[in-house]
């Protein structure tokens, strides 16, 4: 199942989010997608926070939305255009509920695994894995298809936590390598006898010299022909289920140029 979801509510008023995963959406010209409206709630500067969560009943109600789209198609598989990394609560929970031997990989500049009351920016797009984990806020939990466990995750260009997250990651020795070894990650992934993968893929996770147009932009991060050689690896050697590109923000097509192979790999297969 192909959804494009441009989320960006997560985010708190990160409305180039929007835009940027339209121009994703125009490059691939692929009409299999499904769009998956967004909520007419007040949202962004006159959204309100419930919960130390901004933009609580507009988030909940479009992943509720998001939900209901899948159960009622039952896919095999999950490919998703956004977004803000808030919305991976759904493809990722369904996912995992299908598969009982699910590896998640985290492509991402943040670890995303913040409680509400924790979070420094309120903004959900910080909290999907700890709500996955069932940390999370308990009125959000009718939105999950079922939680993960702390040894599924597997962090790729992290590099920017919050002190509450490494603490959360510390407890259970999540993996997060400093620096991508995609040997030891297949190991890895192979002694906890995984065989089936979600990829989640925030842009941030690369290095702005490398690709600049995206919500937040952290020094040091992958370059992308190692991006791409780490996704080639985990394709060759596990069956991926489930992938997605969030928080590029480019309007324009001609801008993705150096992420195009990225995208055609996680997006085109």
């Amino acid at each position: 199942m192909k959804i494009y979801f441009p989320q960006w509510l997560g985010s708190g008023t990160g409305t180039t989010i929007e835009s940027g995963a339209k121009t994703i959406l125009n490059y691939l010209n692929d009409s299999e997608f499904e769009h998956i409206p967004l909520s007419d709630i007040p949202a962004g500067e006159r959204g309100l926070k419930k919960f130390y969560i901004n933009n609580y009943d507009a988030i909940t109600e479009q992943l509720a939305r998001f939900k209901k789209e899948i159960n009622n198609n039952q896919p095999t598989s999950i490919q998703t255009i956004g977004g803000d990394c808030g919305l991976e609560i759904v493809p990722v929970s369904y996912l995992n509920q299908k598969y009982s031997n699910l590896g998640v990989i985290w492509f991402d500049a943040h670890a995303d695994i913040n409680r509400p009351c924790d979070s420094p920016s309120c903004n959900f797009h910080g909290m999907p894995l700890r709500t996955l984990l069932g940390e999370g806020e308990e009125q959000m939990s009718h939105l999950l298809f079922s939680t993960i466990n702390a040894s599924q995750v597997h962090y790729i260009g992290l590099r920017d936590i919050d002190k509450a997250e490494k603490e959360r990651i510390d407890l259970d020795d999540i993996y997060s390598p400093v620096k991508l070894n995609i040997p030891e990650l297949i190991d890895t992934l192979k002694s906890k006898n995984v065989s089936y993968l979600y990829l989640h893929f925030d842009f941030d996770c690369l290095d702005p010299n490398d690709y600049d147009k995206t919500y937040y932009r952290v020094p040091n991060g992958l370059k992308i022909k190692e991006a791409e050689a780490g996704i080639m690896a985990l394709k060759d050697n596990f069956v991926i289920v489930g992938s997605s590109v969030l928080e590029s923000v480019t309007p324009l097509i001609s801008e993705l140029k150096p992420i195009e192979p990225i995208l055609d790999l996680l997006l085109k297969d």
